[in-house]
């Protein structure tokens, strides 16, 4: 009797927490100016956190990246609420540099839309993916299925 172990599906949540981090990154260096510089570095942040949302997103359920997009846009919402009362305001509130958290809410913010976007968009490639190789039973039965290649 061979001696095979089974393991459970893990996730590594790992590559979601790195991928978050990168966004907040890429939204500080937005919201800490406008030079050429920063835009570019905010730009690399926020492919690599695209790749390690597409790896973790690989790795999930379909399921399980729906739960996770629609967890991350009401956290996006959450979020961008204390922009209507506004981030000066929010972070005079709070002890510490008003600056300093000013920059950081607007970390969490872009940090929080990219992380949706990402994940939605992910999603969205597996909807499209798996919707377009299915075939209903009828088809199948009845011989329907169509190609894209004649046989002729």
């Amino acid at each position: 009797m061979p001696s095979v172990l089974s393991t459970a599906h893990r996730s590594n949540r790992l590559l979601l927490a790195v991928s978050f981090a990168l966004f907040a990154g890429a939204g500080a260096a937005t919201a800490a100016g406008d030079t050429l510089g920063l835009t570019a570095g905010a730009t690399a942040l926020a492919v690599g956190g695209v790749y390690c949302t597409a790896h973790y997103a690989d790795r999930i359920s379909r399921k399980e990246l729906a739960q996770l997009a629609l967890g991350l846009w009401i956290g996006f919402l959450a979020i961008s609420g204390l922009h209507l009362a506004g981030l000066g305001t929010v972070a005079s509130v709070v002890p510490g540099s008003t600056t300093v958290l000013v920059h950081s809410l607007m970390a969490v913010t872009w940090a929080s839309l990219l992380s949706s976007c990402s994940a939605t968009v992910f999603l969205g490639f597996r909807e499209y993916a798996r919707t377009g190789t299915e075939l209903s039973d009828e088809q199948v039965l009845e011989g329907e299925t169509t190609s894209d290649y004649s046989t002729r």
